[in-house]
């Protein structure tokens, strides 16, 4: 019984050594930012409900230096910039920028973002009824070029 608890404590520990790059690129110059005019309360939005998991300055929590709550997290923003990238959208051509458009306001009129496994933890990042509507607005209001 000691030797299989010793395994299972040396497994922790050493599973603590292999870490994910962390995403905290301070590069803005494809940011949408750069190309749109955003209202400052979007921006706000946008930096409390979504630019952890679809920028690439990710703020990190205390657990995110503790495996596998690191890899979960890495792999959580990795997916989440794989469908939209605020840092990125510069570089986006005219067909992604559509299709993310499109997708953005899909998914605030299903209510699917900020995702509920993410509210457990920031409770601040939660949208009201209010903000989703000014989202919502703000990308219909988007002109794709």
């Amino acid at each position: 019984m000691k030797k299989v608890l010793f395994i299972i404590l040396a497994a922790i520990i050493l599973i603590q050594f292999i870490r994910p790059e962390k995403n905290e690129s301070k590069n803005e110059m494809n940011a949408m930012s750069t190309v749109l005019e955003i209202p400052v309360e979007v921006t706000k939005i946008i930096q409390t409900s979504c630019a952890d998991c679809h920028s690439n300055s990710t703020k990190y929590p205390w657990y995110s230096k503790i495996a596998p709550a690191s890899w979960f997290l890495a792999q959580h923003v990795n997916e989440g910039k794989e469908h939209l990238n605020f840092s990125e959208w510069a570089a986006y051509n005219k067909d992604q920028k559509s299709h993310i458009i499109k997708n953005i306001k899909e998914v605030l009129n299903d209510r699917e973002m900020p995702l509920k496994s993410y509210l457990w933890i920031h409770k601040e990042s939660k949208l009201t009824e209010n903000q989703y509507q000014i989202l919502y607005d703000w990308a219909n209001s988007i002109k794709v070029e």
